[in-house]
């Protein structure tokens, strides 16, 4: 199957890549934790529907060292502004997962006028003290892997090293992903999303995995009852952390039916 066009941008110095591909309107996806170091199948079934524009961010793969100048949550948001509007997204559909869902989201609460629909599976940011998230910088690999996924081959399959590849660059690339989601969320992924949601305008849809054991369903009730304007939750079973991982069809289905 045909990969996706590639382009890069500069951000705040930094290259970014930006992934394009499909037909159709515009929808914005913003990777969840480890970023995308390859185009993966639930991209594709987005791309049947829609023009699907996937830009890295910071750090994250394709997104160089451009976390090492972003020394706050502040610094992060318009970082990520930035990138949006450098991938002509802006008024644009967006989803994200779990790291991307919350930069995403905080699109919508600053810049409500920037995003048209919200697709959100599993945001990092909330924090439930009865029921707090697990640290996934605390982790061995397979256990990682196993908070992230259903199927922990899922996620070691994500991040194998594809032949060809720079056997020094890549696994320096994968580290350098974990690192700047550390320099967003530490510690333990805290940002006070909750208190924002019912700034949001956009109609939002809201994803969680059922098998989620890093970011409880707690978090997703309390982020859903704060929620304004049109909105709705769904709960994928069979999928952890990153649903769209695990379901990539199910999940892929739910944002386009969602943002049609």
């Amino acid at each position: 199957m045909r990969g996706p066009e590639t382009t890069n941008v500069e951000i705040n110095g930094f290259p970014a890549r930006i992934w394009r591909k499909g037909s159709g309107p515009l929808l914005g996806f913003f990777a969840g934790f480890g970023g995308l170091p390859r185009w993966i199948p639930f991209l594709d079934r987005l791309a049947e529907r829609r023009t699907v524009v996937v830009p890295s961010l910071p750090g994250f793969p394709g997104g160089d060292r451009g976390h090492s100048v972003l020394d706050n949550h502040l610094d992060w948001l318009l970082a990520t502004r930035h990138l949006l509007d450098a991938a002509g997204l802006d008024g644009a559909d967006l989803a994200g997962g779990s790291v991307g869902a919350s930069l995403a989201a905080e699109m919508a609460t600053v810049w409500p006028w920037s995003v048209k629909r919200l697709a959100l599976v599993a945001p990092f940011g909330l924090f439930d003290e009865q029921d707090p998230p697990q640290d996934p910088w605390a982790q061995k690999p397979d256990v990682l892997a196993e908070l992230l996924t259903a199927d922990p081959e899922t996620w070691k399959g994500l991040k194998a090293m594809p032949e060809g590849a720079d056997s020094v660059e890549w696994p320096v690339e994968q580290t350098r992903a974990a690192e700047a989601a550390a320099r967003i969320f530490w510690p333990l992924g805290d940002t006070r999303l909750a208190r924002r949601p019912p700034l949001i305008q956009a109609p939002n849809l809201l994803l969680w995995g059922e098998e989620d054991r890093l970011m409880p369903l707690s978090c997703a009730r309390r982020f859903a009852e704060r929620l304004g304007g049109p909105n709705e939750t769904r709960v994928i079973p069979g999928a952890a952390h990153l649903a769209e991982l695990d379901q990539p069809d199910e999940v892929a289905h739910a944002v386009l039916d969602w943002t049609n």
